[in-house]
């Protein structure tokens, strides 16, 4: 005999697959939920993790910012004081020199001939003086291209002044190059050369 049934098995078997696929839909939706909510974990903590580096970066950012600005301060003091230092060594090293000008000077000086008037600018030493007769005027010229310390004599002017019935004077200018002399071991080396 043929067996029947009766019951609804449609509809439960309907049921069975709704259920089925509600409770496969809520896992998919947990299951998708928990991936969305670890990517967002991870992602979140790169972020802060990102954050954090450029934090420390901006902050060693700052710290060679202040380094480099110390550096900066301190190459631009060594600068002044490099420029301090040459400035008195070249005072110090000149400091003889105006000495030996003076000296010079004094031994280039012939007999009628006197200075009323020095005037030293960088290396040119400007005379005015007088004297008794144009000739001491020319000696105390070659006097000048002959000393160690001047060079290059110019005569700028000369005029004739009578001060008296008796005394008349020859009042001149004249400007003088100041130098060094060379030291004697060159000064061999220049004249040994072969020519």
């Amino acid at each position: 005999m043929a067996r029947i049934n009766l019951l609804p098995w449609r509809e439960q078997l309907r049921e069975e697959r709704k259920q089925r696929f509600l409770v496969t839909l809520v896992g998919v939706l947990m299951v998708a939920a928990g991936a969305v909510f670890l990517g967002d974990q991870y992602l979140s903590g790169a972020i802060e993790q990102q954050n954090a580096r450029n934090e420390f970066v901006r902050k060693e950012i700052a710290v060679l910012d202040a380094r480099i600005k110390e550096i900066s301060e301190l190459k631009t003091r060594r600068q002044q004081l490099l420029e301090r230092m040459k400035i008195i060594q070249d005072l110090q090293g000149n400091r003889p020199i105006i000495g030996r000008v003076f000296d010079q000077l004094v031994r280039t000086l012939p007999d009628g001939v006197y200075f009323t008037g020095l005037k030293m600018t960088d290396k040119v030493v400007a005379v005015v003086g007088a004297a008794e007769s144009n000739n001491r005027v020319s000696n105390l010229m070659r006097n000048f291209d002959s000393s160690d310390w001047l060079e290059s004599p110019n005569l700028t002017e000369v005029k004739a002044v009578t001060a008296g019935a008796v005394d008349q004077a020859n009042v001149f200018k004249l400007t003088v190059q100041q130098t060094q002399p060379q030291p004697q071991s060159e000064a061999g080396e220049m004249n040994n050369e072969p020519e």
